[in-house]
């Protein structure tokens, strides 16, 4: 009975080999060379500006709802739902707001990040200055 099973296979994944890295930049920014510094201050730069323009957006929009009521007052004799205006704005639609805020800034942070490892890995070989 033994003669009829076939004999077991060993199953494993695929090769773990891996193709021969591009030259890059990327030791640059690992070995703290002056052009990595660059780099990386070009990165820093960037995720520094988009979170001052999304803190500004956050104050204009979240600050400037008082701003709204005390030009206009009479804004707050409005009620939608049973409650006042202010309330509704305050109290409720600045969360959805600020959510979506959050996660449009960790995209583009994100974006701001992939494409600055693809400008370190994607570098053509270049001929030697002579």
């Amino acid at each position: 009975m033994s003669e009829d099973r076939p004999q077991r296979v060993r199953v494993t994944g695929p090769p773990r080999r891996t193709a021969a890295r591009p030259r890059d930049r990327l030791g640059d920014v690992h070995e703290q060379t002056p052009l990595g510094g660059v780099y990386l201050q070009s990165l820093l730069r960037e995720q520094l500006f988009l979170a001052l323009r999304m803190l500004l957006l956050v104050a204009v929009t979240v600050g400037g709802i008082p701003l709204l009521f005390r030009l206009v007052p009479d804004l707050g004799d409005l009620h939608p739902f049973g409650l006042p205006l202010a309330w509704v704005l305050l109290g409720g639609a600045v969360y959805p707001f600020l959510l979506f805020l959050g996660w449009r800034y960790v995209r583009l942070v994100e974006r701001n990040e992939r494409d600055f490892a693809d400008l370190l890995v994607d570098v053509p070989d270049r001929e030697p200055d002579a």
